[in-house]
């Protein structure tokens, strides 16, 4: 299970670039349900989500170099990259995404929880911008599919 809030980052509201990141590609294979590729750096991830947007079902499943670089041939839409920056946050760590490509400009943030009830009590950062976590326009899912 997946539980995580996901947050717009204010501009020039935090120096995130002197965090460790790595690079991401992704494209989707399907968006109902979710089943995306993905390279995490150089690791290559195989992913199912269910329904859902404060909590679903997610499922991880390793894939070689040559299964993504297959699969990704495969993706419908637009193929997201982008860059992961690691930010350590009282006892969490931020997801902050730097978007590249077609996405450039937009900077996301998400924190991973252990329950609903923490995701909802959690305090982000004052440079956090708005809750995004209930619109779907900024679920990459929907943003291989769309332009904002």
């Amino acid at each position: 299970m997946e539980i995580e809030r996901k947050f717009l980052i204010k501009e020039n509201g935090f120096n995130y670039k002197e965090y460790p990141h790595k690079l991401y590609e992704q494209g989707y294979l399907s968006v109902d349900p979710v089943v995306r590729v993905r390279m995490e750096g150089n690791e290559y991830v195989l992913t199912y989500k269910g329904s859902g947007m404060l909590s679903r079902e997610e499922y991880n499943l390793p894939l070689t170099k040559e299964s993504y670089e297959h699969l990704i041939k495969k993706a419908d839409g637009i193929i997201i990259k982008k860059n992961r920056y690691f930010i350590p946050f009282d006892k969490y760590t931020i997801e902050l995404d730097e978007f590249l490509g077609v996405h450039e400009g937009l900077i996301t943030a998400e924190v991973e929880f252990e329950s609903e009830e923490e995701a909802l009590s959690f305090t982000p950062p004052v440079w956090f911008g708005e809750d995004v976590t209930y619109d779907v326009k900024y679920k990459n899912s929907y943003l291989s599919q769309n332009t904002l």
